[in-house]
């Protein structure tokens, strides 16, 4: 599967549109992961546990969105992007979407 964030993919041609992809996750870390990022938030510096939340979602939205592009028998994703949303203190919404194509060799 070929996943890009670009309209067009060097060397193929799309020959079919097959839909709009995506997928979805809501993280959050437990109390006591919050309780550490919230004193680091008060002496400065990147906040880990977060980030690795996030970094953890991102590959959990992206295997469904990949997921859903096998069921549909594409050979790609082209135009990938990428929405978070706030849901509540220390959890967070990651949605990926994209648009599932056949291709061919130019």
């Amino acid at each position: 599967m070929i996943l890009v964030n670009t309209n067009e993919i060097a060397g193929k041609e799309i020959t079919e549109t097959l839909g709009l992809v995506k997928g979805s996750t809501i993280r959050a870390k437990h109390i006591g992961k919050d309780i550490v990022a919230s004193f680091r938030h008060l002496v400065g510096g990147e906040l880990k546990e977060y980030s690795e939340m996030i970094e953890e979602a991102r590959k959990i939205a992206m295997g469904k969105m990949v997921q859903e592009a096998q069921e549909l028998n594409a050979d790609a994703i082209v135009c990938i992007r990428y929405s978070t949303t706030a849901v509540m203190q220390g959890a967070a919404e990651i949605m990926v979407y994209g648009t599932a194509v056949k291709l061919r060799s130019k």
